[in-house]
């Protein structure tokens, strides 16, 4: 199991890495104990953490409404939870 994923009941939390600005939005895998995760949007008034979330509810195969932060809303490093995902990525596993 990857320091940066914890299975809480149906709810899975991941410890992230976040980097705004990039050129496209993807998961870049496990980076020491975080998921390194980049996004186009700008850390601008909470722009790059939706595109964050959005990203992971379509990886999840969910609802944005089931993906949430935790901790982290000002930083690079945050936790993000995913209620009852529905699939599991490849980066994942």
């Amino acid at each position: 199991m990857g320091a940066w994923f914890r299975w809480r009941g149906e709810e899975l939390a991941l410890s992230i890495r976040l980097q705004p600005r990039a050129a496209r939005d993807e998961v870049m895998g496990a980076q020491g104990d975080r998921l390194k995760v980049r996004v186009s949007a700008p850390p601008v008034e909470g722009a790059a953490n939706e595109r964050l979330m959005r990203l992971l509810a379509r990886e999840f195969g969910v609802p944005r409404s089931r993906v949430s932060l935790l901790t982290g809303a000002r930083g690079r490093d945050k936790r993000v939870a995913v209620r009852r995902p529905l699939r599991h990525p490849a980066w994942l596993r």
